[in-house]
């Protein structure tokens, strides 16, 4: 339990980051593990990869802990449901707790957790170099400006350009909290200048882009995360990227921003607090 909640507004954006790999100690483990629900515990039995065992293992430990840092309260206290679509949210009735939002995705050797307060938010993660695409597979699931587009993008590049549309679509629909029930191909992202992106979305799937804002860091050379929140009106976004390298030592990281909303205030800078 904290005594001295983490400051959380709506205009921050925390994204946790914990290279689940990195958690060799025994002990460390164990501790996590004693934070799970006996469903979490049972789950992580479940898993026949060791590597998938601890990485979910970290996955709820993490979401946990990292909670109780805002909220106060012990993390094994956590409570949690799912939406129509799978997606899960604080059940929790404290007032600390509510308004609280959270998501998490996690890639090969990195899982990550933003959070936020009052506010939609999207996260999605991708190893590019666990597995080659092609131009085939973005015909199958990106628009036709999308395709048409990477296309154009020398072969050398494409690898990055494809994982750059993958994790803006996926971190669209999870601020959604719709999941794959959104079309991908029924939304777009284009690249105004080289910093900047920019989201169309087909008038069946109702909705307004601007109301949402996009950032793309690269934690890793091999990592790629997008993240999707919901615009506000007069405030700019403060985005501080942390390191988790156990349950209390936490490191803050200074990453330079890939890509920021092509049409906000935004300062083109990654802020620590």
């Amino acid at each position: 339990m904290r005594d001295d909640p983490m400051k959380l507004l709506s205009r921050h954006i925390d994204v946790w980051l914990a290279f689940y790999q990195d958690f060799v100690d025994e002990s460390l483990l164990s501790s996590m593990r004693a934070l799970l629900s006996d469903a979490e515990r049972c789950q992580e039995k479940r898993f026949y990869f060791a590597d998938d065992r601890q990485r979910y293992l970290v996955t709820r430990a993490m979401v946990r802990s990292v909670l109780s840092r805002y909220a106060g309260g012990v993390p094994a206290d956590w409570v949690f449901s799912a939406n129509a679509y799978g997606r899960p949210a604080i059940a929790n009735a404290s007032a600390a707790a509510r308004g609280l939002s959270f998501n998490i995705s996690h890639a090969r050797g990195l899982i990550a957790l933003g959070v936020t307060r009052r506010r939609a938010l999207g996260v999605d993660v991708e190893n590019v170099l666990a597995r080659p695409v092609s131009i085939g597979i973005a015909e199958r699931f990106f628009s036709r400006s999308e395709v048409a587009e990477l296309a154009r993008v020398p072969a050398d590049l494409r690898q990055d350009r494809f994982f750059e549309y993958w994790t803006f679509k996926e971190s669209y629909i999870k601020a959604r909290g719709m999941g794959l029930s959104i079309p991908l191909d029924r939304f777009s992202f284009e690249f105004p200048q080289e910093r900047s992106v920019r989201i169309s979305i087909d008038a069946e799937l109702n909705d307004d882009e601007k109301r949402w804002d996009f950032w793309q860091l690269r934690p890793t050379p091999e990592h790629l995360l997008a993240l999707c929140a919901a615009r506000l009106d007069a405030e700019s976004t403060v985005l501080t990227v942390r390191k988790m390298t156990s349950l209390a030592a936490v490191e803050v990281l200074d990453l330079p921003l890939l890509k920021a909303p092509a049409l906000s205030n935004w300062g083109g800078e990654c802020p620590k607090t």
